[in-house]
């Protein structure tokens, strides 16, 4: 397929974005948000074989990281915001003439999607897919916690101790959110990984500082008081909601967005963690590109 590449001039600065496919396809675009905040693209080019079903695929590095980063940024706190985020997403609807599209949200991108929807009711989405997401980052701590029990003793006293001290660079702290976000998110890249997920990027530490925090537990950022769960009725486009059986995005997490989104589905994948479209490529596209088919 086809691959397009470009910037839209954003609030003084660029945002890198990656086209699959001709915006002139017959079907909708599918528009991917990526997580973090500070994640970049990456990853979504596992998911470039959807653009041979007849539609583009738009992917792009969100402001403060990946091809969207200037070392300018560091000297702008001030872009670390929901607003920053939410208004690049409109303005790139603009920049492309997406009248129409599917969105996709993974992690914080779903959180992106969620304030997208329920703030701006954009016209011209025809369906959403929230993907290992939260509609809460206090239950999404919650559940963390939860987790916790599958690590040793040892592990979990590192935890604590840097969640009561504030401190989260120890080494014994490092050590066991790593062997976690193995279990439930990722580990380090081998080389039998597609490019994409062994490809060095540039993360957005700082955009991930100021919203999340400098730990995987307890949000210290702005994510501390975000919270939808009373408001994801509001969503009117039919939803896809996924996850997997150790993702960071519990099955009960994925319940909560399930019941309260009136016109919402959730598909649980086996084996899965927080990225099931790298850890289950195959069943994932072939769910995506049914959802797809079905809604445009």
């Amino acid at each position: 397929m086809d691959v397009t590449e470009g910037y839209l001039p954003y609030l003084g600065f660029r945002t890198y974005y990656r086209i699959v496919g001709s915006l002139d396809a017959p079907k909708p675009p599918l528009v991917l948000l990526h997580g973090g905040p500070g994640s970049t693209h990456n990853y979504f080019e596992l998911l470039d074989r959807v653009a041979e079903t007849g539609r583009a695929v738009v992917m792009y590095d969100q402001l403060g990281c990946g091809k969207s980063w200037d070392d300018a940024m560091a000297d702008h706190p001030e872009l670390w915001t929901y607003a920053t985020w939410d208004g690049e997403l409109i303005a790139l609807r603009e920049e492309l003439g997406l009248t129409t599209c599917h969105l996709l949200g993974q992690s914080w991108g779903g959180m992106l999607a969620i304030e997208y929807l329920v703030n701006y009711r954009p016209a011209g989405v025809r369906s959403v897919v929230l993907s290992s997401s939260l509609p809460a980052c206090w239950l999404w701590g919650e559940e963390q916690h939860r987790q916790m029990r599958y690590l040793s003793a040892d592990e979990r006293a590192a935890i604590a101790e840097g969640e009561r001290t504030g401190r989260y660079d120890s080494p014994a702290f490092r050590r066991a959110q790593d062997h976690y976000m193995t279990l439930f998110c990722s580990g380090p890249a081998s080389p039998d990984d597609p490019e994409c997920l062994r490809r060095p990027k540039r993360a957005g530490r700082e955009s991930y500082l100021a919203t999340q925090g400098d730990n995987e537990f307890s949000p210290t950022g702005i994510f501390s008081t975000w919270d939808y769960l009373d408001r994801i009725h509001e969503i009117v486009q039919p939803t896809l909601i996924v996850s997997g059986t150790d993702d960071l995005c519990t099955p009960r997490i994925a319940k909560s967005m399930a019941d309260r989104i009136p016109n919402a589905r959730w598909e649980l994948m086996t084996g899965c963690r927080h990225m099931c479209f790298a850890d289950d490529t195959e069943g994932y596209v072939a769910l995506l590109e049914a959802w797809l088919a079905e809604h445009d």
